[in-house]
This record gives C-alpha cells, sequence and structure tokens, in this order.
C-alpha cells in the first residue's frame, strides 16, 4: 500500500471546453491490466464540454452543483448532487454547469486499447442546445 503523490490540478483544455473547466486525477492506472480513470472535474457556471464519446462508456456522479447532460435528440438532463448517470459506450452527449452555479462531478472512464482515443471530441455545443428545455 502506498499513498500516492497528488498531481497538479489542470485546466481543460478550450478546444474541448466552453468556459473554465478543471481536473484533478483521483486515480489512474497503477498495474498492467488496470484500466479506470477517475477525475475531479470542477465546472464554473454556464462551462461545459463540447460533443464527445466514450470507447467504453462514463459513468458521471455529481458532488456539488447542478449538472446539465446533453444528448443529440435535444434533451439535456438536470442531475442532482449524489445522483449517477451512466452513458453507454460511443454516445455523443455533453456535461457542464448551470449558468448560474459551479459544478462538480467525478467522472469515471475505462481506458480504450489506447488511452489517447479513449475519448472521442467533437465539435462544442451550441448556446441554445446548453439551454434547459
Amino acid at each position: 500500500m502506498e499513498i500516492l503523490p497528488k498531481p497538479a490540478t489542470v485546466k481543460n483544455p478550450p478546444e474541448q471546453f466552453t468556459g473554465d473547466v478543471w481536473l484533478d486525477v483521483v486515480a489512474a492506472p497503477q498495474e498492467a491490466g488496470q484500466q479506470a480513470v477517475v477525475g475531479r472535474v470542477r465546472f464554473a457556471p454556464g462551462a461545459r464540454t463540447a460533443w464527445h464519446s466514450h470507447e467504453r462508456g462514463q459513468t458521471l456522479h455529481v458532488i456539488a452543483g447542478v449538472a446539465l447532460l446533453g444528448q443529440r435528440d435535444g434533451t439535456v438532463l438536470d442531475v442532482q448532487p449524489g445522483q449517477t448517470v451512466y452513458t453507454p459506450p460511443g454516445e455523443e452527449h455533453w456535461h457542464g454547469a448551470t449558468p448560474e452555479n459551479f459544478m462538480e462531478h467525478l467522472a469515471i472512464t475505462e481506458n480504450g486499447e489506447d488511452p489517447a482515443t479513449t475519448t472521442t471530441w467533437l465539435e462544442h455545443v451550441a448556446d441554445d442546445a446548453s439551454r434547459r428545455p
């Protein structure tokens, strides 16, 4: 057993995010065969991801604020603190904070064969698509 060093908080890149979003890596593979990655992600009010999908799906657990999760059919879900959402492999989606409040979630993904391509990043979300219904 060992205490792992804490990686520095990183600001996510504007190519993949609108607004200010920060990431703290909580867990990453330590041994051969491990694939789980867990990140604590904090979104400033109104910040959001671009459209994207995950090779092996993604689980989000909301810690604080209200998360907005968008689907290609125009559905925008309000996800409350303590709720968990699973997005299946390949499903295009986005997630972010409401315009009024910060939002924080844990993002749990499983690396694919090539960790660099586990997430497929697409276009930015239009401002009108990121509003609540």
